[in-house]
C-alpha cells in the first residue's frame, strides 16, 4: 500500500529517479521547454518549482541548495541571473504542462513542460 507516500516511482530505483529528474530539470532550465511523458512532467514540476523558489533568495545557501540538484554551474548562473528575475513577483506556478497526445510506438501520453512565458525560437 502507498498510504502517505509522496511521489511516483516511475519504474526506477531512487538514485536513478533522482538523477533523471535532476537531468531533466537541467535540460528544462537550459532550453526552456522539454518533451517527455505526462507522468514525468508532473514529477518534474515539483522539483523545478522548489528550485526556482529557493533561487529567489539570492544567497550562498540558496546557490548551494540548487547546486545539489543542478550540477552544471553555467545553468545555475543562468537560473539566478536570467530565469528567477522574471518570476520574482510570482508566488508560484512557474511551469506549465501542455499535453500533445500519445507516443507512436508505445502509446505513452506525451507532453511539453515549459517555463511560464517561454517563447519558442523563431524559425527562418
Amino acid at each position: 500500500m502507498m498510504h502517505r507516500k509522496k511521489g511516483r516511482k516511475l519504474g526506477r530505483v531512487s538514485s536513478h529517479r533522482e538523477a533523471m529528474l535532476a537531468n531533466q530539470a537541467t535540460s528544462l532550465f537550459r532550453h526552456g521547454r522539454i518533451k517527455t511523458t505526462v507522468t514525468k512532467c508532473k514529477e518534474l514540476r515539483g522539483v523545478v518549482e522548489r528550485l526556482i523558489t529557493s533561487a529567489k533568495d539570492d544567497s550562498v545557501h540558496a546557490r548551494r541548495k540548487v547546486g545539489r540538484v543542478i550540477r552544471d554551474k553555467s545553468i545555475i548562473k543562468k537560473l539566478f541571473t536570467k530565469i528567477v528575475p522574471d518570476f520574482q513577483e510570482r508566488p508560484g506556478g512557474y511551469t506549465q504542462i501542455l499535453k500533445i497526445g500519445p507516443r507512436m510506438n508505445d502509446g505513452a501520453v506525451m507532453a511539453y513542460i515549459q517555463l511560464v512565458g517561454y517563447q519558442p525560437p523563431e524559425e527562418d
